[in-house]
Parts: C-alpha cells; structure tokens; sequence
C-alpha cells in the first residue's frame, strides 16, 4: 500500500514540475511576442523605404488594399507598404539570373495561319435529293415484275414491270387501219390521241413500222439506283400514276456528320470535308457540304451538317461509319503557343516579358485553338513577347505581389511616351488611301469589335508607320480605340 502510494506522489510531482516550465515558457514567448509587436507596430508604419505609400496590404491577401497601417484582420503581422516606386515598375521582377534556373521561356506573338481541325463521327445515307418515282402512264394489269425487291441495286433503263394495258389494243388497230388508208391528217389525229393514252412516241412507232397491235408496255428504272420502295405485285391491277416502286441514287453519296453545337460557328455550305471508312482505312473520301440542317438534337446538343461525297464504283454504302474532318476556314490572326495563355475561369491571362527581369500579366481575349497555337482577338500587339514556360511561377508571384493586371479595356503599364497603352486589336485590309497621318483601309471584320468588313479612315500613330506602304496593298495592322477613333499601332505588307 505504501508503495502504491509513494508512486502515486512521484507522479503528481512529476506533472506538476512540467506544468511550472510551460507556464514560464509561455510567459516568456508571450513576453518576447508584445516587446517585438510593439516595436514593429511603432516602426512599420513609419519606418519604411518608400517616399511615397499607395497603399497597404496583407501580402497573403494582396487583393484586399488598405488605407492606413496596422495589423492585418486577416493573419497575425503588420500591413506590408506598396510603394509608388514598386507600382512604376513593369509587374513582377526575376533576378536574371534565376530566369533560366526557373526554365522560364518566351515566344513572340506573330501573325499566321491558323488551321483548326473539327474531327466528328458520321453515317453514309442515300441520296435523297436523287429519287426517282416509277409510275406507269396508264392503268391495267400487271403480268410480270422482274423478280425484283426492295434494297436490290438497278441501273438505268433495267426493266421494272411488264404492265397489259387493254385500252391501248383498240386504239393501236384503229391506227393502223387509218394508216391502210393514207390519210395523213386522220393519221396525225390518231398519234394524238394514243399520246394522251399513255403510249410514247417510240411505241407509236413500232406500232406504225411492224403493223402490230402492242398492248403490253414494259416500265423501266429512269435512274440507276437502289430500289427503296416496291409496291407492285405479279396479278395486281394498277392505275394511271400508282407509284409502283421509288428508286434511290448513292452517288453522289450523302455523309450526314453530328457536329457540337459550340463548332456550330465555324462550319458553313460549301466548306471541305475529309472522311475515313473502316472499310478503306488507308483512303481518305473528299467532299463538300451541301447543307446544315436548321434543328439541334436535343439530347446530344450536336447538328447535322450533310455533305456529299462522289462514289463512282459504288464502294460507299448507305449506313457505312466514317470519321469525318472538317476544316474551318483558315484565316491569319495574332497567334501565340497556347501553352502560354493562363485559363482562370474568369478571364485568360498571358506573361507579358518587359524587360530584363520583369513580367507583366496581362488579360486577352482568345479565339479559336488548333496544332499548339491560340488565336488572340484582343489584348496583345504584334512582336510583345509572352512566357511560355514557368508562366504559372510568375503569376503565383504576382499575385503573392498584389501586381495589377494589364486589362483588355486598359492597361496598368504605360507606354514609351508616358500615356497608357490600350487595348490592341488586330486585322487584316487592302489600303484605299494615304494622306499625311491618315490611311483609308477597305478592312476584313474585327470579331472583337463586331465590326463587318468595312471601308473607313485610321488615323496613324507615326507617319513613318506607311513608308514603303502604297494604295492597292494587302497589309496586316494593329490598332487601338481612341475618343477620337481608331488609331494604328503597327502595319506591314503581306502577301494574303
């Protein structure tokens, strides 16, 4: 018992000696803590190296900007100062020489062409457009069919249906009695009236050559085809226009393909197509669209476009699947890789490389994205180079930085005359006119700006911009909206 008890002491002792060190430690740190925030709450807010203070922020909330020093009501440190030296410099700025240990890499933004490919999957279809209706000319009795049924493949002229027509064998007699006589007129009458009975004029001749009543008349294919319908029996009576059978051409063969309703935009009628078969692994069909049918599928949000592809031998087959690719139009445009751009999900960003050491993000306005390379329709200028490797390094310290961003509608930097830089647009024009610090440009639309292809004045950043520039030139420019209108930035010659 004594020994239990004695154990028990020793414990308590224990605990209690390691309760006294924490309590001093504590009381030590929280010594230190108020002697060290009382310097730095005396010192910061004076104590700092800018002459002039825009702002203060929490550099692990840099959105959040403030007016006066103090402790940050979001972490446990003071407000850090953003200097008005700091906001001068273009954005985020990199020891060169850590710029190539961080791998950071850039390409220029330049005009070229882009080709976006569409790869969809598609269904061959008979050519709705190539039907034939087999109907005979006059009602009667049906004495033989040609063993033939639906889906079996005929060309033209092939025989359908022998049809006996009785009305056709006393009025063929009549002819050939007035023939007898020689009467021309009557003669003339008499071919008249066995046209309006249906017999053609190379039956009337047969009749008139061999002399011989002929009231059976034999209906053929009038195109080559696949018999898509049949309605006619050996025995049966037909009348004058019955359908007896409707006759389906495939070439040229319809491709009907699902496109997304999002590449609705860039398909259009007359636009080149390419398709593989399983079939033909190793041969690519060309084609052209023929038409874009008006109505979306509701479930797979995909439209129909329907194209035609020739098909000589009839290798293609109705119901066959294909991969279809269709090319958009290829059209230039300010191009940068598209691993450069920076997708938030609210806007898209590029690292815009200032100088040495320094970058700048800045917001653009993207368009179509093919082989590696992203259409830019606003927010960069030709020639400005963007950082296409470790971009998301520098954007992390910019945004640690509280560094604004160079917007689409404006622009924190400034340009080499003091004034901001504005948004840039770009395009494509035939030159009209050049007067002074003028040019008229007949230009191609600006989708940016919805603007339609157009005739109208710029006014030109520099004069020298149109040396070696004539009117009747093609030319790629650059330009920015100004209160007093377009101006241009940049301009060259190109051969497109």
């Amino acid at each position: 018992m004594n020994s239990v008890l004695e154990r028990f002491t020793q414990r308590r002792r224990m605990f209690a000696a390691g309760l006294g060190i924490a309590l001093v430690s504590l009381a030590a740190g929280y010594g230190l803590h108020m002697l060290g925030g009382e310097s730095s709450g005396a010192g910061s807010p004076t104590d700092t190296d800018c002459e002039d203070v825009l702002y203060w922020y929490d550099p692990m909330v840099p959105g959040q900007r403030f007016d006066e020093p103090g402790k940050s009501p979001f972490m446990d440190m003071m407000l850090v100062p953003k200097c008005a030296g700091e906001a001068a410099e273009a954005g985020v700025r990199i020891d060169p020489g850590l710029v190539q240990n961080f791998g950071i890499r850039t390409a220029a933004a330049e005009f070229g062409v882009l080709e976006p490919e569409i790869t969809v999957t598609g269904v061959l279809a008979y050519n709705s457009r190539d039907i034939a209706i087999v109907q005979p000319r006059a009602g009667g009795y049906v004495q033989r069919t040609y063993g033939l049924t639906q889906d079996d493949v005929v060309s033209r002229g092939a025989p359908i249906v022998d049809i006996l027509v009785p009305d056709w064998g006393g009025a063929q007699r009549e002819y050939i009695a007035v023939l007898n006589t020689g009467d021309r007129a009557l003669a003339d009458a008499m071919r008249q009236r066995m046209r309006l009975l249906g017999m053609n004029d190379a039956m009337i001749a047969s009749v008139e050559r061999t002399r011989r009543a002929q009231n059976t008349i034999t209906v053929t294919a009038p195109v080559g085809g696949a018999v898509t319908m049949l309605g006619v029996r050996s025995g049966m009576t037909v009348m004058e226009g019955q359908t007896l059978a409707e006759i389906t051409g495939f070439s040229p063969i319809w491709l009907e393909a699902s496109v997304p309703e999002a590449q609705a935009a860039n398909i259009r009628q007359g636009q080149p197509i390419s398709a593989t078969l399983a079939a033909y692994p190793d041969q690519r069909f060309a084609g052209r669209i023929v038409a874009i049918l008006p109505s979306a599928d509701a479930a797979s949000r995909t439209i129909t476009v329907r194209a035609e592809l020739p098909n000589p031998r009839s290798r293609l087959k109705p119901g066959m699947f294909a991969q279809v690719s269709l090319s958009p139009d290829t059209r230039r445009a300010l191009l940068v890789p598209s691993e450069a751009v920076i997708r938030t999900g609210r806007r898209n960003l590029v690292m815009l490389k200032q100088d040495e050491g320094a970058f700048l993000p800045a917001e653009v306005e993207i368009g179509r994205e093919a082989n590696g390379r992203t259409e830019i329709l606003a927010g960069l200028a030709e020639g400005e180079q963007v950082v296409t490797s470790g971009q998301f390094l520098i954007d992390s310290e910019a945004s640690l930085g509280g560094i604004d961003v160079r917007s689409i509608d404006g622009t924190m930097s400034m340009a080499s005359d003091g004034s901001p830089k504005m948004r840039a647009y770009t395009a494509t024009g035939r030159v009209t006119k050049i007067a002074g610090a003028s040019i008229t440009l007949n230009h191609a639309p600006v989708p940016a700006l919805e603007w339609p292809s157009m005739v109208m004045p710029f006014a030109l950043a520099d004069a020298a911009l149109v040396d070696g520039i004539e009117p009747g030139d093609k030319v790629e420019f650059t330009f920015s909206q100004h209160d007093t209108g377009p101006r241009i930035e940049s301009i060259r010659k190109t051969d497109r």
